[in-house]
């Protein structure tokens, strides 16, 4: 096992250095095979006439060119190509004698099929065709088909280099999108929490309201019924009674602000779970038939839990009635010494939503969150799909 690790590092080490500098060492190689090709000119029939004095230095600088590709993308292998019809004056042999030499110009119009800047990427497949066709005619040993072969490699090599880039563009397209999208999807996610706890505080100002009236009403009471001799206790509570009234008139500001483009607010009573045999029946006559079960004592709530546990429901029966394609659904109300337990079960197909982007469900979550409870939401075991919410409900016991 040790022997092992200590194999495995120095490979991973090397390996995004071999990504890097692979190719860059197969150029010098080329180069060197190049230089002893001319240097031995084992075939004298085609080999240059040149001095290796000059000759050998050419055709490395002629390979080598290519190293400079990542600092200079269209000027390297252009100057691959012009270098070459160069050499072809001074000695038509010296570039079509050694393969690596051809190696490189077909390397040279592969990238420049690949540039990024379709201007470039033709004017390089020019440059390419008439320096290849320059080669081949300073070329003493040339044929007739030598001119088509060359091009015709040439064109080739400088398509693949065209495909590839036309990949990776739509790749990075793509990615592209799909980062847009994400962007999309969290800043409109941000706007429907924001959206969701607004509506949240709107429809919990009734209940706190509520509650802050009754104090501010018994305080008032129990003051004027204090005798005179208790006149502190009676400033204390004027106090308290002034406090709360302000809180009151604070509230209404708040909510004032909380409404958005004209927006008035709702008059009626919270619901509860007390109304969830309405919904229930709302919900049978738009076409859902729905089964509603208790389980355990119902016992009072606080008045926060009672409305956010029937906006649970009534945000599972909506998505099942309009976005999971169901034929029925249950709704399930366990009331425990400790959390109520609600549970929304359609048999419809795939998750529901209720606006495409499962933002109904993004209201339920913070609802849940308010009250330090939990939630699932997901595919049920049997098919269909199941909405669960606990509410912790010790806080609230005396």
């Amino acid at each position: 096992m040790g022997n092992a690790l200590r194999y495995v590092g120095p490979v991973q080490r090397w390996s995004p250095l071999a990504r890097r500098h692979g190719f860059d060492a197969l150029i010098v190689l080329g180069a060197v095979a190049a230089a002893l090709d001319v240097a031995l000119r084992d075939d004298a029939l085609r080999a240059p006439r040149t001095t290796p004095w000059f000759a050998v230095p050419a055709i490395v600088v002629l390979v080598a060119v290519l190293l400079g590709r990542r600092s200079l993308p269209f000027a390297a292998p252009v100057s691959v190509w012009l270098l070459a019809a160069a050499l072809s004056f001074v000695d038509g042999r010296l570039v079509t004698f050694t393969f690596s030499a051809m190696a490189a110009g077909l390397v040279a119009t592969f990238l420049l099929g690949n540039q990024r800047d379709a201007l470039q990427g033709r004017a390089g497949l020019a440059i390419g065709l008439g320096a290849a066709a320059i080669v081949v005619f300073n070329d003493p040993n040339r044929t007739a088909s030598s001119f088509v072969f060359i091009l015709a490699l040439i064109s080739i090599a400088w398509l693949a280099g065209f495909a590839l880039r036309e990949r990776v563009v739509q790749a990075e397209a793509a990615e592209a999108r799909a980062l847009a999208a994400e962007r999309e999807r969290e800043s409109a996610a941000r706007v429907a929490v924001a959206e969701e706890r607004a509506r949240i505080a709107r429809e919990l100002h009734d209940v706190v309201a509520h509650a802050v009236s009754v104090m501010v009403l018994q305080v008032g009471a129990v003051r004027h019924r204090l005798p005179g001799t208790l006149a502190d206790d009676r400033e204390a509570l004027q106090g308290a009674e002034r406090a709360g009234r302000s809180a009151l008139a604070e509230m209404r500001r708040l909510l004032g602000a909380l409404h958005s483009g004209g927006e008035v607010a709702e008059r009626t009573p919270q619901p509860g779970l007390d109304g969830l045999e309405a919904l229930t029946e709302e919900v049978r006559r738009a076409g859902l038939p729905v089964r509603l079960h208790v389980e355990g004592e119902a016992i009072p709530l606080p008045r926060g839990i009672d409305l956010s546990a029937y906006r649970i429901v009534q945000e599972g029966l909506t998505n099942a009635l309009r976005h999971a394609r169901a034929s029925h659904a249950d709704v399930t109300v366990r009331y425990g010494a400790d959390a109520l337990r609600l549970e929304v079960r359609d048999d419809g197909v795939g998750a529901s939503t209720s606006d495409g982007r499962g933002h109904g469900l993004v209201g339920v979550r913070e609802r849940v969150k308010i009250y330090g409870g939990e939630m699932t939401a997901g595919a049920a075991p049997n098919g269909g799909f199941l909405l669960t919410a606990l509410l912790p409900l010790e806080r609230y016991r005396s």
